[in-house]
């Protein structure tokens, strides 16, 4: 079985999928952190495609970016200077050739 990688984005605020969410996906090896992917979620809170499909995978560490402040700017979400929420990088290993999926619940004051 080959791995791959995927997501779910729910708005815990408005109690609905997170829809037009960025994602970047990035590659950590030691020091350097390289951009795979970039993606946007659709109406129910995933992306399109597998966020790193079976053809892509390999195991190690990386990191996704929940573009998180874009986000709640595009849904009306009352603005804070600075925003109390903007960027959330997640790095996790993935070690097995198996179904990774990173799941988030967003709010304007927590994730």
């Amino acid at each position: 079985m080959a791995g791959y990688l995927t997501t779910h984005v729910l708005d815990t605020a408005r109690g609905c999928p997170a829809q037009g969410l960025k994602i970047e996906l990035y590659r950590i090896k030691g020091e350097t952190r390289t951009l795979l992917k970039t993606l946007v979620t659709n109406d129910d809170g995933r992306t399109d495609e597998q966020i790193l499909p079976e053809g892509e995978f390999a195991q190690g560490t990386y990191e996704l970016v929940f573009h998180a402040g874009a986000y709640l700017d595009a849904t009306g979400t009352p603005p804070e200077t600075p925003r109390f929420l903007d960027l959330i990088p997640l790095r996790f290993g993935m070690s097995e050739n198996t179904h990774y999926h990173v799941p988030l619940l967003l709010s304007p004051f927590g994730y």
